[in-house]
């Protein structure tokens, strides 16, 4: 795999794991207001095991965020030091002829 192919491939998982960390807010965000509003519903089972659910799913956030975290420096570090700029300048150029 060429240089820039490699980068657009790890940009590419970037976004993914971005959009992966979006959703497990969002299901974060769901699961407590499920728990605020069975506060007033009172049902016993969403309220034994929401909590370990949250717990859980907080959890998974915490470990994507940390694989995006370290996946973005190692995909910045390639760019800089393969030089993709030019790299896709090249390639630009290489497409208009």
């Amino acid at each position: 795999m060429d240089k820039l192919k490699k980068f657009n491939l790890m940009e590419k998982i970037a976004r993914e794991l971005e959009d992966v960390r979006n959703s497990q807010q969002a299901v974060l965000e769901k699961i407590g207001k499920i728990e605020v509003d069975n506060i007033e519903l009172g049902d016993k089972l969403i309220e034994s095991k929401m909590p370990d659910i949250y717990q859980r799913t907080a959890d998974n956030a915490d470990s994507i965020r940390e694989i995006l975290e370290s996946f973005q420096e190692k995909t910045e570090e390639y760019s800089e030091k393969n030089n993709i700029d030019k790299l896709r300048e090249q390639d630009a150029i290489n497409n208009v002829k």
